[in-house]
């Protein structure tokens, strides 16, 4: 049996390695996909490009401008008096966000009265036009409290110092709050899974295409062990990858690594069990390497999506919050996660664990049962 199962291990092997569109997938991808999405993927808003229609053209309202200009949240790249320009240069996407100053804002501000002042955003993106909106209020209230200040002093003929409430926070597991600490092990798990589909599938596909499997299946080799040989290779390819992207983003992004690598491992075991099990399936409803090429992102994507990767699971509605316990990749994302950044153990994770073997054990046997089925 052992004998059979290595045969076609080896042969697998050769096919895979022999291809250079397969050493590409293999390699290529995951160091390419790795690198732009650790420098692309970042929910950090900074350098907001910003319009000003400064009309009052006072020292008051000039200290506001630099108040803005000043921070590393706005760059300034006009200054305007004219609404359309301005429009114009959020139409064309030159600018993300206009400031815009009336007359009379100093007159106002000397009269003890509220001076209006409107920070106009591009909402087309509504995640970053939260953060403007978050940035113009501190912003806005620092200076307020300035103006605040000042005018105690004058009436007062002396400096107020007034007590202040000292916040002090502190964040666990990513002190400095980089976005890309979250997402770049979360790509481990994601590149893991799509190499997997695609070889999985596309390699038992190709059998089919090239007529071969008929003449291997009268051999005296077992449905099981053409199975085996076949998925082996891939799940050692699985655990090359996780090597190789983890190393990425240790050496090169410096993401922080605090839990155990044999955990991660047997997370990996696991959750290739139903990442290949998946690609048997699809195996078997496609016909060409193209139809399994297609069928594979088809079942990727909406994964990707119902996982939490880029979205919170707690956002979405409950219908799609149950259809997620189904995903894989939802339970692989709290352990990848939760051993880089956290560095908690088997204590903390089992559950995620046991999804993944439960949801792996089930789909492998429904896809080796729908194999089976379709070769006879």
């Amino acid at each position: 049996m052992w004998e059979r199962i290595l045969t076609i291990l080896r042969k697998e092997f050769r096919s895979v390695f022999r291809d250079p569109r397969m050493r590409m997938v293999i390699i290529g991808v995951p160091l390419i996909q790795t690198l732009i999405f650790g420098y692309a993927v970042s929910l950090d808003v900074r350098h907001v490009r910003l319009a000003v229609i400064d009309r009052d053209g006072t020292p008051a309202s000039r200290a506001l401008v630099a108040r803005f200009t000043g921070s590393a949240y706005f760059d300034t790249v006009a200054y305007l008096q004219d609404e359309d320009a301005a429009r114009a240069l959020v139409d064309r996407t030159d600018a993300s966000a206009i400031l815009q100053i009336n007359s009379g804002y100093e007159r106002e501000l000397r009269g003890g009265r509220t001076a209006p002042v409107q920070l106009i955003i591009d909402g087309s993106d509504s995640n970053t036009a939260r953060f403007v909106v978050n940035y113009g209020t501190q912003i806005a209230a620092a200076a307020n409290t300035e103006l605040m200040l000042d005018r105690a002093a004058r009436q007062l003929g002396r400096s107020v110092t007034p007590g202040r409430a000292d916040l002090q926070f502190r964040a666990w597991f990513n002190a400095d709050l980089e976005s890309r600490n979250f997402y770049v092990p979360g790509i481990i798990a994601m590149l893991v899974m799509l190499v997997g589909l695609m070889l999985t599938s596309m390699a038992i596909v190709r059998e089919k295409e090239a007529g071969t499997i008929e003449q291997i299946m009268v051999t005296p080799i077992q449905p099981v062990e053409f199975i085996l040989g076949k998925c082996a290779p891939f799940a050692v390819i699985g655990f090359v990858n996780t090597a190789m992207v983890s190393a990425i983003a240790l050496l090169w992004f410096d993401i922080p690594f605090r839990g155990s690598f044999v955990l991660l491992l047997i997370g990996v075991a696991l959750f290739l069990l139903s990442t290949l099990g998946v690609g048997l399936f699809i195996s078997t409803v496609s016909q060409t390497q193209q139809q399994a090429m297609m069928t594979t992102f088809f079942f990727f994507f909406p994964a990707m999506l119902f996982s939490g990767f880029i979205f919170p699971i707690a956002n979405m509605p409950t219908v799609i919050q149950w259809i997620s316990l189904l995903d894989p990749l939802r339970y692989m994302l709290v352990i990848i996660r939760g051993v880089f950044l956290k560095g908690v153990g088997l204590e903390i994770l089992w559950p995620q664990l046991a999804a993944l073997a439960a949801l792996g054990v089930a789909v492998l046997i429904f896809a080796v049962r729908r194999f089976h089925k379709h070769l006879s």
